[in-house]
C-alpha cells in the first residue's frame, strides 16, 4: 500500500464522501485559480498549499459566525484566557481533524495529484511561545472550544516569534523567526475594532477623581483565529494584538520640519509587537517587556468591558450601566502573572472612568480574575523595579500601593504585631531597588490561585506563598495540566488512534478516560502486537525523516530514548549526558558484551542570553562526534541533538519514541506536558517524582514506569544539611571518569578546557545536584535495558500507560477550571450546524 492508500483507512480522519470530495476539488481549483490569476502562471508548491488552507477555511467561516452570533444572542459567562504566550505550532491539520476532513481533503488532493502531507508542511509554525506555558494555552484554547465553553484567547501577534536554532559547529545560533512572511491564511485583521492603549504622562488628582494624562497613545488592531472544537460546529476565537502608531504620532507636538523623523519614529510604539522575549523560566526586567504585558491588557480589558456594556441579555437599555454582573458575565484567567497588570488596569476603569467605589471596584475585579502560578523558580517570578511602572504607568503604581496599604491592613489585623510577616507578604519589596513582587499582587488580586500538578501545587502552599495561604486557604487549588488528544494523538499518531478505536470505538477522543478500557487488552496478543507494530512503523518514518533533513543514519531496531524540552539546568540535559558517556565508556571498556542499541536524541532551544544552556548543547553535540564517530561504537549507541525543536517537531518525534526522559530535580518541574504526549503515545517514562510525574505514577501504577532519584523530603534534607558533589565523585568511579574526561578536554580535543566551566558548576555550585541522582538514574536506564530486550513484556507496559493517561486531557483540566474557578457548568452550549452543506 501505499502511505496514502494507508492514510485512507484510517478511520478516525473522517469519511471521504464522493460528494465531499469533488466539492473539495472544485474549491481547491478555485482558490488556486484566484491565487495563479493575481501573481504567476505557473503554480509553486506554496500556492497548492494556500488553496488547501484557504479551501479549508470556507468550512470554517459559517461555523465561526454561527458560533459568536450564538453567544451575542444567549449571553453566556464568557471565559477570558489572557497570556503572553500562544505556542500554536500549524494549523491546518489540526483544523481538518476537529472538522472531521482529513480523509476528504487527503483523497481530494490525491485526485489532484499531490501529496497532502508534503502541502501540510509547507506550512510554518506560529511559535508565539517558549515552551509548556505558551503551548498549555494553545491546548486549553483546543479544549474550551471543544467542551462548548463562550471563551476568548488574548495575546500578542508577535511579528517574530521564537527564534529559529541552527546549529553551527556545535553552537547554537539563532535566526529570526520571520513567520508571517507568505502571509497567514488562518488569521483575519480587524481594524475596525482597534483600541488606543495609553503609556508614560502623569497623574493629575481633582475633586472628581484622579486622571491620567499628557499620555503617548499606541492603537492596538485586532487579529482574529478561529479556533475550532472537535466535531461539535463550535469555533471559538483566539485574539492577538498587533501595536500601530496614531497617524498624528510625533506629529501634534511643534516639532518644527521634523516631519519625516516623526514618521520613521512610528516604529518605536510599533516595537510593542515586534518580538517574542525568548526566556523560559526567567524574569528580564525590560521597560519594552513591561509595555508589552500592559499593552495586551489594557486592549484585552477595553474589549472585555465594551461585549459586557453591549451585551443584548437581561437589560433594557442599549447598553449595560450597571457592573453589579460583570463577575457572573466575565471570568479571567492570567496565565502566571505576565498580565498581572489587569488587576490594577480593571480597578482604574472601575473607579477613575466608570466612577465606582473603590470597595466595590475590589469586589468585583476579585471575583472576575484568577492566577495560575507556572514555577517556584526564584529566578523567573517577575519583581518590576518600581522606577519603571512609575515613568510608564505612573497612575497603576498609585493603585497598586492602595491596593497595598489595605492588604497590610488586614495582614495586621490577622496577625497583629507580626512585622516580619507584614514585610514578607507586601506588594512591595524594599532594597537597593524597590520591586513590585506581581505573584503578590495576583494572589491578592484573585479569588483562585492554583498550582499546574499536585505536587507543585501544595508546594506553594507549604513554602513560597505559605503566608497567604495561612490567610486565605479557600484561595488555593489544584489544577494539574493535560494536552488535547486531538492534536498529540489523533493528528500526530493515527496508526494508534485507529487500533485503539478498532477497541473501544471513537468517543474516547473526546472523553479520554475510556482509554481505561484498554485494561482489558493489556494481555490479548492482537493489540500487543499492533501497539509494537505502529511503535515500529512511527520510528521508521521519523529515521526517514532524520535521514532527508539532517543526513544522520541511525538503527531504527535501537531503543529511541528522547529528552526534548527547553535546554535549562532544572531540567538537567547535563545528567542524561552523563549517562551516555557512562555507556560509551562500558561499551569502550568490555566491548564484546552483548548492549541494548540506544539512539538518545536530546532536543531543545537555550535562551540566547543563558550561557550555561549554550555550553549545554556544546556538550551535547561534542559527545555525539566523539561516540557517533568511534568504529568500536558501530550503532550500538548514538546521541543525536535535535536541531530547532518545536511544536511541528514534537509531533513527528513524540509518536515515535520508546523512553521519554523527565528527570528534572524534584521540586523544580512545575508539572510538565511534554511527558504526558510521550504517556499517550507508548512511550515508557524514566523520571524523577516530580510534578505530573507523581500523578502519572498514581494512574498507570509506579512499576510501569522508571521512577528513580530523591523525593522532595530528600532534596530539601540535602539543603539543609549541605550538598557535597565532590564526595559522590570521591565515590563514584564511573562517575569520576566521566567527569575527568570533560575536565580534560576528551569530548573536545581542540579545546581542552571547554567545558571546565561545566565541571566548575557541577562540583561546587550545582543548585540541581545533578550528581546525588546519578547512580539512581543509571540504574533505572539498567532496567530499562533489561526490559526493552522483552518486546512483549515492554508493549505491556506500554499499554498500561496509555491506559493510564485519561487524567492528562486537557479536556478534564478545563472543565475542572470551568466548574472549580470560573463557575460555569462546560457543555451546556450547543451550536447548530451551519445551513447548507458547503456553507
Amino acid at each position: 500500500l501505499t502511505d496514502q492508500e494507508k492514510r485512507k483507512q484510517i478511520s478516525v480522519r473522517g469519511l471521504a464522501g464522493a460528494e465531499n470530495v469533488s466539492d473539495l476539488k472544485k474549491n481547491f481549483n478555485r482558490h488556486l485559480h484566484f491565487t495563479l490569476v493575481k501573481d504567476r502562471n505557473v503554480a509553486l508548491p506554496r500556492d497548492y498549499y494556500f488553496a488547501l488552507a484557504h479551501t479549508v477555511r470556507d468550512h470554517l467561516v459559517g461555523r465561526w459566525i454561527r458560533t459568536q452570533q450564538h453567544y451575542y444572542e444567549h449571553d453566556p459567562k464568557r471565559i477570558y484566557y489572557i497570556s503572553l504566550e500562544f505556542y500554536m505550532g500549524r494549523t491546518l491539520q489540526n483544523t481538518m481533524v476537529n472538522l472531521g476532513l482529513e480523509n476528504a481533503c487527503d483523497e481530494a488532493t490525491y485526485q489532484l495529484g499531490l501529496d497532502m502531507e508534503d502541502l501540510e508542511e509547507i506550512e510554518e509554525d506560529a511559535g508565539l511561545g517558549n515552551g509548556g506555558l505558551g503551548r498549555l494555552a494553545a491546548c486549553f484554547l483546543d479544549s474550551m472550544a471543544t467542551v462548548g465553553l463562550a471563551a476568548y484567547g488574548y495575546g500578542i501577534r508577535y511579528e517574530f516569534g521564537i527564534f529559529n536554532q541552527k546549529v553551527s559547529n556545535g553552537w547554537q545560533m539563532e535566526e529570526a523567526d520571520d513567520w508571517l512572511r507568505y502571509g497567514n491564511p488562518w488569521e483575519k485583521a480587524r481594524p475596525e475594532c482597534m483600541i488606543p492603549v495609553h503609556f508614560y504622562g502623569r497623574v493629575q488628582h481633582t475633586p472628581h477623581g484622579a486622571e491620567w494624562v499628557d499620555t503617548q497613545i499606541v492603537l492596538a488592531l485586532p487579529y482574529d483565529t478561529p479556533v475550532p472544537g472537535y466535531k461539535n460546529n463550535t469555533v471559538n476565537s483566539m485574539r492577538l494584538w498587533s501595536a500601530k502608531a496614531p497617524n498624528d504620532f510625533n506629529l501634534k507636538d511643534f516639532n518644527v520640519g521634523g516631519y519625516i523623523q516623526a514618521v520613521l519614529d512610528r516604529n518605536l510604539a510599533e516595537n510593542i509587537s515586534r518580538v517574542l522575549y525568548p526566556n523560559d523560566n526567567f524574569f528580564e526586567g525590560k521597560e519594552l517587556r513591561l509595555k508589552q504585558e500592559y499593552f495586551v491588557v489594557a486592549a484585552t480589558l477595553q474589549d472585555i468591558i465594551r461585549r459586557f456594556k453591549a451585551s443584548k441579555f437581561g437589560c433594557r437599555d442599549a447598553v449595560r450601566t450597571s457592573f453589579d454582573l460583570f463577575p457572573d458575565k466575565v471570568a479571567i484567567q492570567l496565565n502566571d502573572t505576565h498580565p498581572s497588570l489587569a488587576i490594577p488596569e480593571l480597578m482604574r476603569v472601575f473607579v477613575d472612568i466608570e466612577k465606582l467605589e473603590w470597595d466595590k471596584a475590589w469586589d468585583l475585579t476579585v471575583r472576575t480574575c484568577a492566577y495560575t502560578n507556572h514555577t517556584v523558580l526564584p529566578e523567573a517570578l517577575e519583581r518590576w523595579p518600581v522606577h519603571l511602572i512609575q515613568n510608564l504607568l505612573p497612575r497603576h503604581l498609585e493603585i497598586i500601593y492602595e491596593i497595598n496599604q489595605r492588604h497590610l491592613n488586614r495582614v495586621s489585623s490577622m496577625f497583629p504585631g507580626d512585622m516580619d510577616r507584614m514585610s514578607r507578604m507586601s506588594l512591595v519589596e524594599e532594597g537597593s531597588v524597590k520591586r513590585i513582587n506581581m505573584a503578590h499582587l495576583c494572589i491578592v488580586g484573585s479569588h483562585a490561585v492554583n498550582g499546574v500538578a499536585q505536587i507543585h501545587s501544595d508546594i506553594i502552599k507549604d513554602t513560597v506563598f505559605h503566608d497567604f495561604y495561612e490567610m486565605d486557604p479557600h484561595k488555593f487549588q489544584n489544577k494539574t495540566n493535560g494536552i488535547t488528544p486531538r492534536r498529540w494523538l489523533v493528528l500526530c499518531n493515527p496508526g494508534l488512534a485507529e487500533i485503539i478505536a478498532e477497541r473501544i470505538g471513537e468517543d474516547y477522543i473526546t472523553n479520554l478516560d475510556n482509554l481505561k478500557k484498554l485494561l482489558n487488552f493489556v494481555n490479548d496478543e492482537g493489540f500487543i502486537r499492533d501497539v509494537a507494530k505502529v511503535k515500529q512503523e512511527n520510528k521508521l518514518k521519523f529515521a526517514r525523516y532524520l535521514e532527508s533533513q539532517y543526513k544522520v543514519k541511525i538503527n531504527p531496531n535501537s531503543m529511541f530514548d528522547v529528552h526534548v524540552k527547553r535546554i535549562h539546568e532544572y531540567k538537567r540535559q547535563l545528567l542524561n549526558c552523563l549517562h551516555v558517556i557512562t555507556v560509551y565508556n562500558r561499551i569502550k571498556k568490555d566491548p564484546s558484551k552483548q548492549y541494548v542499541p540506544r539512539t538518545v536524541m536530546i532536543g531543545g532551544k537555550a535562551a540566547p542570553g543563558y550561557h550555561m544552556a549554550k555550553i549545554i548543547i556544546k556538550l551535547i553535540t561534542s559527545v555525539g562526534d566523539i561516540i557517533n564517530n568511534d568504529p568500536m561504537i558501530g550503532d550500538r549507541l548514538k546521541l543525536i541533538f535535535l536541531e530547532n525543536y518545536r511544536v511541528s517537531l514534537a509531533e513527528k518525534v513524540v509518536p515515535a519514541a520508546d523512553l521519554s526522559e523527565q528527570i528534572s530535580t524534584a521540586g523544580t518541574e512545575a508539572s510538565g506536558t511534554g511527558n504526558m504526549k510521550f504517556m499517550l503515545n507508548g512511550a515508557l517514562t524514566i523520571g524523577t517524582m516530580d510534578g505530573a510525574n507523581v500523578e502519572m505514577a498514581e494512574e498507570a501504577g509506579e512499576e510501569n514506569l522508571f521512577i528513580f532519584g530523591m523525593r522532595v523530603p530528600d532534596v530539601e534534607r540535602l539543603d539543609r544539611e549541605g550538598y557535597n558533589a565532590r564526595a559522590y565523585y570521591e565515590r563514584i568511579p564511573e562517575l569520576r571518569q566521566a567527569i575527568d574526561q570533560l575536565n580534560s578536554g576528551f569530548f573536545s580535543p581542540k579545546q581542552p578546557d571547554l567545558f571546565k566551566d561545566v565541571v566548575n558548576m557541577l562540583m561546587n555550585h550545582d543548585r540541581f545536584k545533578v550528581f546525588a541522582d546519578y547512580e539512581d538514574y543509571i540504574m533505572s536506564q539498567e532496567k530499562a535495558n533489561a526490559l526493552y530486550k522483552n518486546t512483549k513484556e515492554w508493549t505491556r507496559k506500554v499499554i498500561h500507560n496509555i491506559a493510564g493517561s485519561g487524567k492528562f486531557s486537557s479536556d478534564r483540566t478545563i472543565t475542572q477550571y470551568a466548574r472549580e474557578i470560573w463557575g460555569v457548568e462546560p457543555g451546556t452550549m450547543k451550536i447548530p450546524p451551519p445551513d447548507g452543506h458547503n456553507e
